[in-house]
């Protein structure tokens, strides 16, 4: 699909010039003045806005002004035979992409244009990833593209209305206690308290008064009524992580909650009503504890009423770039950093890893290479130890249609270390398919200085924009 090009002149002859030379190359639109570019700006996706300055009765910039404040603006480009330094700083305040100076000199006309769509198409990719970024359907801080992790999702929006027991089972870091929030957040009782309880940090004689609270003097140490997380979460939901390091005699007194829907204090026969939906969540199989006999079957049935089953990281490894995209951003913003990217060699690794601790182990991988990283790219170097263990040494394919270094030596020394550079440039960036990010990764400097080295050598940039 071709990018939409928009001409504003008030010249009939260079409009036409301009359509006739870039007619091939973009879906064109010519007009002679502002209501007329106005009228096309509001009806069609324009990508590239190029305007003169002075037109019949108004200014290009106003134009340009109204281009800006659309919901999806395209590249603006400011022309004219007028133009000075205080010109060109006023398009550029206007937001003006480039300035330039009549007559046209058309290869100019044409690599910027090329640029400002290349620019435009990034701009689109960012915006379509930031709406991949954000949290799914309402689902908290959930993310994944994947079609296991879609179906998850779909089932999450399924029963979260429903008052059934919910049963969330995955290995430790799949997000289980995210998933729960969301079903919470998602029901009739979003507006109760969502009151999360880690099963496994209570000791046995604690874990019947965490739940279920106490009356004064019922035990020693007991100074104080307490009340439980039962009471705590009533009109909302309890979530009970672990629920399988709990002992024998919790389990039958919360089989007997569940049936009830009422509790009794330690130190109290006096039954008290309970509005709350539970959720449990475990990180083994509760029906193979059964099997063993360390799990009530009675309970196991009572909390299955609905089950939830998160795969690892591992199966569904198409979600890894999504979220480590997703944890990089999250901490440059925490860390006050600048938004970094990740180098081909450390996307490579996060793909390659087997990540035994789930989507917890890739957030703080991600954390690790955002406070390490001094740069705007991270690379491999930047995370942990263990993701460089045993990764093959990474090597640099030059594309074999890159010409041969045939340097003649009667040639300047100054002349034959700037070709160099410029063809090392144009190899990265055709490898890197114009990832410029990637490319000053794989040359062994930083974007800005990549950024440089190419506009001292536009020509460089221009060979490369032909090959796309």
């Amino acid at each position: 699909m071709l990018p939409i090009l928009l001409i504003v002149d008030d010249e009939k002859s260079t409009r036409d010039a301009l359509s006739m030379a870039l007619g091939d190359d973009y879906e064109l639109f010519a007009v002679a003045d502002g209501a007329s570019a106005r009228a096309i700006l509001a009806d069609e996706p324009v990508d590239i806005l190029l305007t003169d300055l002075r037109l019949a009765g108004e200014s290009g910039m106003d134009i340009i002004d109204y281009a800006r404040a659309l919901p999806n603006p395209p590249a603006s480009i400011m022309m004219t035979a007028y133009g000075s330094d205080d010109v060109a700083a006023e398009a550029h305040r206007h937001g003006a992409y480039y300035f330039l100076s009549k007559p046209l000199n058309l290869d100019e006309v044409e690599l910027l244009l090329k640029r400002a769509a290349q620019t435009r198409k990034l701009e689109q990719v960012n915006e379509q990833l930031s709406r991949q970024l954000e949290p799914v359907g309402g689902l908290d801080r959930m993310l994944g593209d994947s079609p296991e992790m879609q179906k998850i999702f779909n089932r999450i929006r399924q029963v979260a209305p429903s008052t059934a027991t919910l049963l969330i089972q995955g290995e430790s870091g799949t997000g289980k206690e995210l998933v729960a929030r969301a079903a919470h957040q998602l029901s009739g009782r979003s507006s109760g308290r969502f009151v999360a309880v880690n099963c496994a940090a209570l000791s046995p004689q604690l874990v019947e008064s965490e739940l279920f609270g106490h009356e004064r003097g019922s035990f020693t140490g007991a100074t104080q009524r307490r009340i439980g997380r039962f009471e705590e979460a009533d009109g909302g939901t309890l979530f009970l992580d672990e629920i399988a390091e709990i002992d024998m005699p919790t389990q039958v007194k919360l089989l007997r909650v569940l049936s009830e829907r009422s509790i009794e204090r330690v130190g109290s026969n006096k039954p008290i009503a309970i509005n709350v939906r539970l959720i449990a969540a475990c990180n083994r199989r509760l029906e193979q504890m059964v099997e063993e006999g360390s799990f009530r079957l009675d309970l196991f049935q009572r909390l299955h009423v609905i089950s939830i089953d998160l795969p690892p990281l591992r199966e569904r490894a198409g979600d890894i770039v999504l979220m480590a995209h997703a944890f990089v951003k999250e901490f440059c913003r925490e860390n006050n950093k600048e938004e970094k990217s990740l180098s081909r060699a450390a996307l490579d690794a996060l793909r390659g890893y087997s990540w035994p601790g789930n989507v917890r182990q890739l957030r703080t991988a991600m954390e690790h290479g955002v406070v390490m990283s001094s740069a705007d790219i991270i690379n491999l170097e930047d995370l942990p130890d263990y993701l460089s263990r045993d990764q093959p040494p990474q090597t640099v394919k030059v594309p074999s249609s890159s010409p041969p270094h045939d340097f003649r030596l009667d040639k300047k020394v100054e002349f034959n270390l700037q070709y160099i550079e410029q063809r090392a440039i144009l190899s990265a960036l055709q490898y890197t398919q114009g990832n410029r990010s990637e490319a000053a990764s794989l040359l062994g400097i930083n974007r800005r200085t990549l950024q440089r080295k190419m506009l001292a050598s536009l020509d460089v940039y221009d060979r490369y924009l032909k090959t796309t």
